[in-house]
């Protein structure tokens, strides 16, 4: 879309005829892809905190190894973001839009309310832990009769805290307390 505007913005004022485009011109073009990819780039970290997804392709007009090894780590860093760090940000957009006004005789919701701790380094070593020692006791499950039963309680200990992250997952996230969005 944006290369299609700029073709029409520079036929118009007469730079390129009807017949020519940007891509016509390969220095123009490669800046032209540059700066979309890095303007893509810096809207991205405002909005989600990470470079913008498939820049490589923007640049280059092509998927590189590259490109998606930074994608994937991207999407992963997206991921935490969202559900572990975004409650505060939300709540700061919400307060500086106006979605969300401050009354004067109510009690502020922006002071913590009591102690609020974090599951989620617990949860996740557990998670981590468990899986861990599950692996390592099923390569030795096969010797005896005494590996297989911790292999087996282990597998049950992991399969337990899935359970509970599951059950608890909103617990373990940060969410917005002014503007309740879930």
């Amino acid at each position: 879309m944006g290369q299609k505007s700029l073709n029409l913005q520079l036929q118009r004022i007469g730079v390129c005829d009807s017949t020519e485009c940007i891509s016509t011109f390969e220095d123009d073009y490669t800046k032209f892809r540059t700066i979309w990819a890095e303007q893509g780039d810096e809207v991205s970290l405002q909005y989600a905190g990470t470079y913008a997804l498939k820049g490589d392709l923007v640049r280059y007009g092509k998927q590189t190894m590259t490109g998606a090894i930074k994608d994937g780590l991207s999407a992963m860093s997206r991921y935490y973001l969202n559900n572990f760090q975004d409650g505060v940000r939300q709540d700061a957009l919400d307060l500086i839009s106006g979605r969300y006004t401050v009354g004067t005789h109510s009690p502020s919701q922006l002071q913590p309310i009591g102690s609020q701790p974090s599951f989620l380094p617990v949860a996740s070593a557990l998670l981590i832990g468990g899986v861990t020692v599950t692996s390592f006791t099923i390569h030795q499950a096969g010797r005896n009769t005494q590996q297989y039963l911790a292999s087996a309680l282990w597998a049950g200990v992991t399969a337990g805290v899935v359970a509970m992250i599951k059950a608890n997952g909103r617990h373990l996230t940060s969410r917005p307390r002014l503007c309740h969005l879930i």
